[in-house]
């Protein structure tokens, strides 16, 4: 049985960092990629970072740069995804989650709140 528990969120000034964590069992990451969503309010959830099988990673341009995306497969009994997420702005303002890419399990996480603001 799949499930993501992810954490990490608050409150952060703009030019901050917070990093997020996502707690996975029932998943086998060598063998899925893996990634971070976010739906900010009144828009629909997006993709934000991946991370493959072997490790390659891909970015939405709009976080290039300054969100890093990792994972801990030695871990258990669950295995963890973490975001670095550097040089935050408003816009980054969004509950953020985990799940598999593109085939997303049905069991999403609760998610955590990031809210970005002065």
């Amino acid at each position: 049985q799949v499930q993501l528990v992810e954490s990490g969120g608050g409150l952060v000034q703009p030019g901050g960092s917070l990093r997020l964590s996502c707690a996975a069992s029932g998943i086998m990451f060598s063998f899925n990629t893996m990634a971070w969503y976010r739906q900010a309010p009144g828009k629909e959830r997006e993709l934000v970072a991946s991370i493959s099988g072997d490790g390659n990673t891909n970015y939405v341009d709009s976080v290039k740069g300054r969100f890093t995306i990792s994972r801990d497969i030695a871990k258990k009994p669950k295995k963890m995804l973490y975001l670095q997420m550097n040089s935050l702005k408003y816009e980054d303002t969004a509950v953020y989650f985990c799940n598999r890419h593109p085939r997303a399990f049905d069991a999403w996480g609760q998610g955590t709140l990031v809210t970005v603001s002065s």
